[in-house]
């Protein structure tokens, strides 16, 4: 937050569950005021600037985002505001477009435009001044351009037919001869922080400066154009499949959020008939509340932590969903999901899912570590090893010996990979990541299990190696 003495209102929102920075700028000697790149609830932008004396004019979109729904026509129906994108971004509804150097004045503040394409064709930041005039800017809005610690991928949709070398060079031009041509003290404030899919080693730092990136960001270092194509190239993590889905729908004229609105309330012989003519059973709880009970063919997605994220690796935002765990965390599913456009949901069991009667349910096995390594040094050929973490966590922490790997986002697309003859034993970092695969895989038939505590757990165990299952070399 900015000093209240002067003109300039700065608000930097943090969703922590998808990485994602969003921000506030107003003028106080006016009352005029814009967001950037907003998520989709948006009330926390509404609250605040009346709590400011603010009125929002308009909302700016860094680009097409491909990580999460926007929020911009939700705040332009709560605040008439104007939509704007950069002037090389195309989309289904009427929006105020903003060319290179345009500057837009809130009053005594001055938002400057650059365009900087490379993680998207459209892709702008904004050049924040206190006032009109000063030297140095009080920071620069970046987007997915740069972040703190990396730039933006270059791979993702919505490239208009460009390869993701076309954008990678793009993208080399625009931190060279936009971004770094202004003064070390402007502070940099991406859209993303760690954990984000559209980086590979974002800082957990929510702002720098441009000299400290100048310094410090190896993806800014002295190299040619051919050698920054070629790092930004290389190790990047799969995206989640929902990027496909909601890169799409960003660009189009959709139904708002009713952020505020109830979750139908289904009884539990409702919840049953919803199940049974196809939706899809989404269970919220932790993992093991999930294994002592749960309905068959349900996906476990723990509502803590990643949720909406995870859903959309595994799920399709197409299919109908119903919800089940704690009845009172019905509206904060719904709306983290809508975060992300997976808008189907039909509505939430309204009591525990015990009720729904032990003839309805099942239970899945969770293993130790050690009860793991026991079974693997008896029957090494009766167990395959599914390591669904990431690359560069493989990469830096190492695996079960003989594990395959098949990151989260892309099981679903990889199952024909996995053999049916032999109960997989499915592993993450921690266990949260592994029940949601192994729930996934016990849908589609598969006889799996998962590991407790996950790789920690594993390599916290007095060691006793096993033997390499057969069939399970790293893929």
């Amino acid at each position: 937050m900015t000093d209240r003495t002067g003109p300039l209102v700065f608000v930097q929102f943090y969703l922590d569950c998808l990485s994602h920075a969003s921000y506030l700028v107003g003028d106080r000697t006016t009352g005029r005021a814009v967001v950037v790149d907003p998520q989709r609830d948006v009330n926390a932008y509404v609250t605040t600037a009346e709590r400011h004396g603010l009125t929002i004019e308009r909302v700016i979109e860094t680009h097409l985002h491909a990580d999460f729904l926007s929020g911009h026509l939700e705040l332009a129906e709560h605040t008439g505001a104007r939509i704007s994108y950069g002037s090389a971004g195309t989309v289904d509804f009427d929006t105020d477009p903003l060319d290179d150097g345009e500057h837009l004045s809130l009053g005594e503040v001055d938002l400057e435009i650059l365009h900087t394409p490379g993680h998207t064709p459209e892709s702008i930041c904004v050049v924040v001044r206190e006032h009109a005039d000063d030297a140095v800017p009080h920071g620069v809005l970046t987007g997915d351009t740069l972040f703190i610690g990396d730039v933006g991928r270059p791979d993702l949709l919505g490239a208009c037919g460009l390869s993701a070398e076309d954008m990678a060079r793009a993208l080399y031009r625009s931190t060279r001869e936009r971004l770094l041509t202004l003064p070390d003290d402007t502070r940099v404030y991406p859209a993303h922080g760690a954990g984000s899919a559209c980086g590979k080693n974002l800082s957990t730092e929510l702002s720098c400066t441009i000299g400290e990136q100048r310094r410090s960001n190896h993806a800014l270092a002295d190299m040619t154009e051919d050698q920054f194509v070629t790092l930004v190239s290389e190790g990047r993590p799969a995206a989640p499949a929902y990027f496909a889905f909601t890169s799409v729908r960003n660009r189009q004229a959709r139904p708002v959020l009713d952020e505020d609105a109830p979750v139908p309330s289904l009884t539990p012989e409702a919840f049953l008939e919803a199940r049974a003519d196809g939706a899809t059973v989404l269970d919220t709880r932790d993992p093991d509340p999930f294994a002592s009970a749960h309905l068959p063919g349900a996906v476990n997605v723990p509502l803590g932590g990643r949720f909406a994220e995870l859903t959309g690796e595994v799920l399709d935002a197409r299919e109908r969903i119903v919800l089940c765990g704690d009845p009172a965390t019905a509206r904060e599913a719904r709306n983290r999901l809508a975060r992300i456009g997976f808008d189907r949901v039909l509505g939430a069991l309204d009591t525990t899912v015990d009720a729904v009667g032990d003839e309805h349910l099942t239970t899945a096995v969770r293993v130790e570590a050690d009860v793991l390594a026991d079974r693997l040094a008896e029957d090494a050929d009766g167990l395959a090893l599914v390591d669904v973490r990431g690359p560069d966590e493989v990469r830096d922490g190492g695996t079960i010996p003989g594990a395959r790997l098949v990151p989260l986002p892309e099981l679903v697309a990889r199952l024909s990979e996995l053999p049916t003859d032999r109960r997989l034993a499915v592993f993450c970092a921690s266990g949260n990541r592994s029940s949601v695969a192994a729930s996934v895989l016990r849908a589609r038939g598969f006889d799996t299990t998962d590991l407790r505590g996950g790789f920690s757990a594993w390599s916290g165990r007095v060691a006793h190696p096993a033997p390499t299952p057969r069939g399970g070399v790293p893929a």
